[in-house]
């Protein structure tokens, strides 16, 4: 099945592309594309609320940013870029001091989210503990979301979505949006049956990987990580509990190479936050890239935060595990065809 790309926008569809990049990433706040129209046969407005659909499934809903009408002997031309409604928010500043004492996630996002258009706050999804299962409303006062901090502030001139990243991730969790525009906070994927599989072997059975890259990155990594802080408390609080710090070893890196942060968030511990820190550089040590043709395996779009099975032969690779799909480029261009990168790490890391 040919794989197809269409662009709802004021009511009307677009479906002939010459070229297209079309860019999700869990770790990525703003989601990105480019289409380029040939002889454009409706008016495209900048500011327009729109959706993306592949194969006739919806993958993105966002703003066009940015229109390019341009000619040439060959005819008319018009490009057309956006991003997802997370765009709105990496764009809009805070315009108040806000101090979080006594404040929780979901109370904070929904004041930092009451003027921003086409985005409803009851429809924001806070995720389980139990990984992958999520609910909107009903939920324990246990949850991250629900937890508030002693102490801290946002200044004007913070980007609600620097705000958010910060606050959210001081709780163990990241946010990102679904293709209906819907915000989730949660963790991305641990575990469980993998949706997608890449195969290169030697023997050519089931192969399905046109390129492949694995980078392995020791300079953004270190030997230990230590966590050093001063907690907000009340008078009667003990300086031991006050004065704060937890080391994390990372016995993957061959020599010592300490690394020091200061962190008064009171919200997670320091051992807690070392430990995200150390997953974090692990995921930014070993990352894999691959170019598959089309967009779709078995009737099923590539998405994010999805499981995929690598089993790849090639010299200096020899693999055969499964990781997140944390990032999807979908591209039609005369060079390529249409083809889908990926990018996969761990599974379950926070950055």
């Amino acid at each position: 099945m040919r794989d197809k790309i269409s662009l709802i926008v004021g009511g009307y569809k677009v479906e002939n592309f010459i070229s297209y990049t079309i860019d999700s990433d869990l770790y990525v706040a703003d989601d990105a594309f480019s289409l380029e129209l040939a002889n454009p046969e409706v008016t495209i407005y900048k500011g327009s609320r729109c959706e993306l659909y592949v194969n006739d499934i919806l993958e993105m809903t966002g703003i066009i940013d940015k229109i390019t009408p341009s000619y040439d002997k060959s005819g008319n031309k018009l490009r057309v870029e956006g991003r997802d409604l997370m765009g709105l928010l990496t764009d809009s500043c805070c315009e108040e001091f806000i101090t979080l004492q006594g404040v929780t996630l979901k109370a904070l996002t929904e004041r930092l989210l009451k003027k921003t258009p086409f985005i409803s706050t009851k429809d924001i999804v806070y995720q389980e503990n139990v990984v992958g299962k999520l609910k909107s409303k009903k939920h324990s006062k246990s949850a991250a979301w629900d937890t508030s901090q002693n102490f801290s502030q946002i200044e004007p001139g913070m980007t609600i979505v620097e705000a958010l990243k910060e606050y959210a991730r001081s709780r163990g969790v990241i946010f990102w949006s679904m293709p209906d525009g819907t915000f989730v906070f949660g963790r991305p994927l641990v575990s469980g049956e993998p949706a997608f599989r890449l195969t290169n072997r030697k023997d050519g059975k089931e192969n399905n990987i046109k390129e492949g890259e694995k980078t392995e990155d020791i300079s953004k990594q270190y030997s230990s990580i230590t966590v050093m802080g001063q907690q907000q408390g009340t008078d009667a609080t003990a300086t031991s509990s006050i004065n704060t710090k937890a080391t994390v070893a990372n016995d993957a890196v061959p020599f010592y190479k300490p690394f020091v942060v200061k962190n008064n968030n009171d919200a997670q511990s320091p051992k807690a936050h070392g430990q995200m820190l150390l997953d974090k550089q692990r995921q930014e040590g070993f990352q894999l890239r691959y170019k598959v043709a089309g967009h779709s395996q078995n009737g099923k779009n590539w998405t994010i935060n999805q499981i995929c099975h690598v089993e790849d032969e090639a010299p200096n690779f020899n693999l055969k595990d499964s990781y997140l799909i944390y990032g999807r480029t979908f591209e039609l261009s005369k060079d390529k065809g249409v083809v889908t990168t990926l990018r996969l790490g761990y599974p379950g890391v926070i950055q």
